[in-house]
C-alpha cells in the first residue's frame, strides 16, 4: 500500500475586477464588478491562472487580479477572517476549485 503524498495545494484569496462582456450576467446598468475568490493552487500564480480561465469560461471579462495570499499570510497581516470565509477556503481546497465568495457590482456615477 502506497502512502498518499500530502497535497501541496494551498488556497489563495484573490480579488478579481471584471469588465463588461455580452452574456456576463451582470445587471444591465453595471459597469463591471469585483469578485472575491478563494482559489486553490500550488502557488499564487497557478491560482490566478485557474481563476482567470474559469471566469472567462463563465463569460466574464477579467481585467485585474490582486492577490492577498494564503490564510496563514492573511492572519499574519492581521486580517479578520470569519468562519464562513474559512469554510469557503476549506471547500476550495477540498474540491481543488475556485469559490466566488462575494460579488460587488460597480456602477458609473452619472451625477
Amino acid at each position: 500500500m502506497t502512502e498518499k503524498k500530502p497535497s501541496r495545494q494551498q488556497v489563495f484569496t484573490l480579488l478579481v475586477e471584471v469588465g463588461r462582456k455580452d452574456g456576463d450576467g451582470l445587471p444591465k446598468d453595471a459597469s463591471g464588478a469585483a469578485l472575491m475568490c478563494f482559489s486553490s493552487g500550488v502557488d499564487e500564480a497557478e491560482a490566478v491562472r485557474e481563476t482567470v480561465a474559469l471566469l472567462k469560461r463563465a463569460d466574464l471579462a477579467p481585467l485585474d487580479v490582486t492577490g492577498y495570499g494564503t490564510l496563514e499570510e492573511r492572519l499574519a497581516e492581521g486580517h479578520d477572517i470569519s468562519d464562513e470565509e474559512r469554510d469557503l477556503m476549506q471547500r476550495a481546497l477540498e474540491e481543488n476549485s475556485v469559490v466566488v465568495a462575494q460579488t460587488t457590482t460597480f456602477y458609473d456615477d452619472k451625477s
